[in-house]
């Protein structure tokens, strides 16, 4: 038997569970709490009149919608110490579910508004140095451009970041694409990736949300990714879902995010589970966690309960977590043997 005897094993079982968490974007996890104690402390106004008309706001009926509100809750972040206790707060929830991180950061969201991005990687990366110290939680960021902006600036931000590559060496490893995903292909940053593979960067793109197949298939073969974000669309295109399951291409999935972005309309319809036991290598994340209604730990236990999903196949998604990490090798096998023990001394049988 594989299943749990009550709701409490079953978090208990997928907080204990040693697992990275891969596609987070650290806007995304600033709380309507936050948001308004950084607007107090910034004098920044803002368009709701409490937290709580904020938090009724997050009626999203597409990604764009989203959007919207997102980029709308970033304006509070304008100093070194907001970008810390931003991603400060976010790491002192995850380190009790996860041993790993890789955050995603959108710097063009900030430097359009004339924050420094010095500014952003200050904050960002003392909060995770501090994580790492503090908890034992490791990490790494990835720099992601905003693809309903041009080439162009994505060129121009890069520019900016790269004087600061040797100070946050031991932080920022890759580069990502994000934002909203209609009218704007793969194919449009394709220059831009072909730089930053020359400079040495883990590259990842979202492909495969609200975007056809085909963006997933481009991703991979003109930005040359390691990695999709989200990709739940691929199954449409069995011959790309053969590509995928044979190279071992992580799927960054998300789950509460796809049930709030109306992806699907019912957590019972995702297709994680079927995309697990055809061979993917897909892993369970939370995107946006403020916005979307959970951390890592809730995305694992809802799809877990909306899935069916026990122990055996919660083991695989983390194990997946390790595999798909930009980790070097010598990091995960202890990562992976931690796994082992555990999932070994919490199998049903004992």
């Amino acid at each position: 038997m594989d299943s749990f005897s009550s709701d409490q094993a079953l978090r208990d079982f997928v907080t204990g569970l040693p697992k990275a968490e891969l596609h987070l974007h650290i806007e995304g996890t600033l709380e309507p709490e936050m948001i308004f104690e950084l607007a107090r402390r910034n004098g920044v106004k803002l368009a709701y009149a409490s937290e709580q008309a904020l938090r009724d706001a997050y009626a999203f009926t597409d990604l764009q919608s989203f959007l919207d509100l997102y980029y709308a809750g970033a304006s509070v972040l304008l100093t070194e110490r907001d970008f810390h206790d931003m991603a400060l707060a976010y790491l002192e929830r995850v380190h009790a579910d996860a041993r790993h991180v890789e955050i995603m950061f959108d710097p063009q969201t900030h430097t359009d508004r004339g924050v420094a991005i010095e500014t952003v990687f200050a904050g960002l990366a003392s909060a995770m140095r501090q994580a790492r110290e503090q908890w034992g939680l490791g990490g790494y960021l990835i720099l992601s451009f905003l693809r309903h902006l041009s080439e162009a600036d994505a060129f121009a931000v890069l520019e900016q970041a790269l004087p600061l590559r040797d100070q946050y060496a031991d932080l920022w490893v890759a580069i990502g694409l994000d934002s909203s995903e209609r009218g704007n292909p793969p194919e449009k940053f394709a220059r831009v990736y072909a730089r930053c593979r020359e400079l040495g960067f883990r590259l990842v793109a979202h492909a495969g949300e609200e975007g056809p197949p085909a963006y997933v298939r481009d991703a991979l073969d003109l930005l040359r990714v390691e990695r999709i974000d989200h990709g739940v669309r691929s199954e449409e295109d069995p011959r790309l879902l053969r590509r995928l399951i044979e190279q071992r291409t992580p799927l960054t999935v998300c789950p509460l995010s796809n049930l709030k972005l109306r992806v699907v309309d019912e957590l019972e319809q995702h297709n994680l589970a079927r995309l697990l036991r055809q061979g993917l290598c897909v892993t369970v994340n939370s995107d946006d966690p403020a916005y979307f209604g959970g951390y890592l730990a809730d995305n694992y236990v809802e799809a877990a309960r909306s899935l069916s999903l026990g122990r055996r196949e919660l083991g695989a998604l983390a194990r997946n977590s390790i595999e798909a990490s930009f980790l070097p090798d010598g990091k995960k096998k202890p990562l992976q043997e931690e796994l082992d023990r555990y999932l070994a001394a919490n199998s049903p049988s004992r």
